[in-house]
């Protein structure tokens, strides 16, 4: 398997997405904006078809208009703070509207569907230093703002009085999702991105430990469950975004229900 130059840029840049999903993925689910994360991975499909149509590479193109949405996100939680799911409507149906025009009008002539289930047939060694690029500085930038990050994570108002720049470091952050999902694209496809920066994550919050050993065990999990949804979508020859949003699931499930034994048996023993 791994004798396949495709293979061994799908394990490299899905080894990459196993760390960085997560990392990105427990600031979103622990401050409630999980659906954020969906809401761009949705609106990346606006890049790709702008992508394909200006023949650029379709990371790139998706990571600027992730980003952009991004940023439109930040600003309207200024005007809709008690209707934040309006924004999300917004912004959905604002680049869902872009690509669906673009894409039923023939404008871009490949195949979608690539970019929507993900296929490891198609990374190449372009696409592999596109995502070397972005990891490297969304790592970077995570590393440097890592205290300010977990602050407003957890109290932004007292983060705000303590005078950290939140509304920048929001703008920042939004930013990193979009570097986070435009990475994914091309192995776990837009559609089910989500499940790679949140399931990782809620099955780690099972275990009920503290903040940096609950990210551990998300990128543990989450190499788990790329690698498995790679190796298992190479011999049934399916898309790996869906298997490895269902070793996701699976993984989660096995989790609660191991925890649920687990509590069972000391409350038996007492």
């Amino acid at each position: 398997m791994l004798h396949y130059s495709f293979m061994q840029n799908a394990f490299v840049v899905a080894s990459l997405l196993a760390i960085l999903c997560p990392l990105i993925g427990i600031f979103l689910v622990l401050r409630r904006y999980s659906m954020i994360g969906d809401t761009l991975s949705h609106a990346s499909l606006a890049g790709v078809a702008i992508g394909l149509v200006t023949n650029t590479n379709p990371l790139i193109s998706s990571f600027l208009a992730t980003s952009f949405f991004g940023i439109i996100i930040e600003i309207l939680r200024e005007h809709f703070k008690r209707y934040a799911e309006l924004i999300l409507v917004i912004v959905l149906s604002l680049s869902v509207g872009i690509a669906i025009t673009i894409i039923s009008a023939g404008a871009a002539h490949t195949n979608v569907e690539v970019f929507l289930f993900g296929s490891i047939l198609t990374v190449s060694r372009t696409d592999l230093y596109a995502v070397l690029t972005l990891s490297a500085i969304s790592l970077t930038t995570v590393a440097f703002l890592y205290h300010q990050l977990v602050f407003i994570t957890f109290d932004e108002e007292g983060a705000k009085i303590a005078g950290i720049r939140t509304k920048l470091i929001n703008y920042v952050f939004s930013i990193l999702v979009a570097a986070t999902i435009s990475v994914a694209i091309r192995i776990v496809g837009l559609l089910v991105i989500s499940s790679l920066i949140s399931l990782p994550v809620a099955t780690s919050l099972q275990l009920d430990k503290g903040f940096r050993s609950t990210l551990l065990f998300s990128i543990f999990f989450s190499f788990i469950d790329i690698i498995f949804g790679l190796i298992i979508s190479y011999w049934i020859n399916a898309a790996p975004g869906g298997i490895t949003a269902l070793v996701s699931v699976f993984l989660l499930i096995t989790i609660l229900i191991f925890k649920k034994l687990h509590s069972t048996i000391i409350t038996a023993t007492k």
